[in-house]
């Protein structure tokens, strides 16, 4: 896929609740096979889980030259020298987590389906917007991210944007033209072979 022209690039989010030992070699089993360009940790766990994560997930992505982010614990991804954060709350953390890592520090903003959220996280200063799900689900308010957010969000603003939430190969492909980056993780960590779910979905 990252071949075409102006395909997008790959965002990993780490299992949630895994240890850090069975973390690791699936990480660089993917990173390894898979172009990634920013990796996701979940905020679900202890600040120890959490530390233990965040420090291995850096070492082996930073040997890649590839980001981390952490949801939403900034003070985390500070300690553990990330790369720095994915915010939940739409737009609402977005400046006060810029103060805190600096103008350096990535800051991203999930926006559920809501173009207006989104703008607004983009005026603040995130440095990318995301929105989903994309595919039906349960999860969060039931909302989706439908094709003609991410169409109109192309077209009419610059920060770039993520695609994630219950994504299938045929949504990846209406969404890839129109998407800075396709986010995959539940899709592939929830299936015997994560390497082999992940070929079949980034093809």
């Amino acid at each position: 896929m990252n071949d075409e022209p102006n395909s997008p690039q790959l965002y990993l989010i780490t299992p949630v609740g895994a240890a850090a030992s069975t973390v690791g070699p699936l990480l660089a089993d993917v990173m390894d096979r898979f172009p990634v360009a920013c990796l996701r940790i979940p905020g679900a766990g202890s600040e120890e889980d959490l530390g233990r994560i965040c420090d291995l997930a850096r070492e082996i992505a930073h040997a890649r030259d590839v980001a981390v982010v952490i949801e939403d614990h900034v003070q985390l991804a500070l300690r553990h020298g990330l790369d720095g954060v994915h915010l939940t709350d739409r737009a609402r953390s977005v400046r006060y987590a810029r103060k805190e890592l600096g103008a350096d520090a990535i800051v991203g903003a999930f926006c559920g389906a809501s173009r207006h959220d989104g703008m607004n996280a983009a005026e603040a200063g995130a440095d990318y917007v995301s929105f989903g799900p994309c595919g039906a689900s349960v999860l969060g308010h039931g909302e989706t991210a439908e094709p003609d957010l991410f169409q109109w969000w192309s077209e009419m603003i610059e920060i770039p944007v993520v695609a994630e939430g219950a994504l299938t190969p045929a949504l990846i492909g209406q969404l890839a033209p129109v998407s800075d980056f396709i986010a995959l993780g539940p899709e592939i960590w929830s299936e015997s072979d994560p390497v082999e779910a992940l070929g079949y979905l980034w093809r």
